[in-house]
């Protein structure tokens, strides 16, 4: 699996908003018109969906998971992320 690179975006304090696909067929992320746009193959029960993001978006942005936080969206398909020092 090829991952997009993302350490650009691996500053402390960015905010990185996220659309995204559970139950997808592989894991990926695409970037369309300046929007990043998730894909997961986990199923979104108990915040595994969640967490595969958290982890995917760490893998490209060459960071820890423990350093990307979880802001808005727990639920929802439209995610945001911000990065702590």
């Amino acid at each position: 699996m090829a991952l997009i690179d993302l350490t650009h975006l691996a500053t402390p304090g960015a905010r990185i908003a996220v659309r995204v696909t559970p139950k997808a067929s592989r894991d990926r992320i695409i970037e369309e018109n300046g929007n990043l746009r998730v894909y997961v193959t986990t199923a979104p029960e108990n915040g595994k969906a969640n967490a595969a993001v958290q982890r995917l978006l760490a893998k490209a942005m060459g960071i820890a998971k423990s350093r990307l936080k979880l802001l808005r969206g727990d639920t929802s398909r439209d995610k945001l992320f911000e990065v702590d020092p």
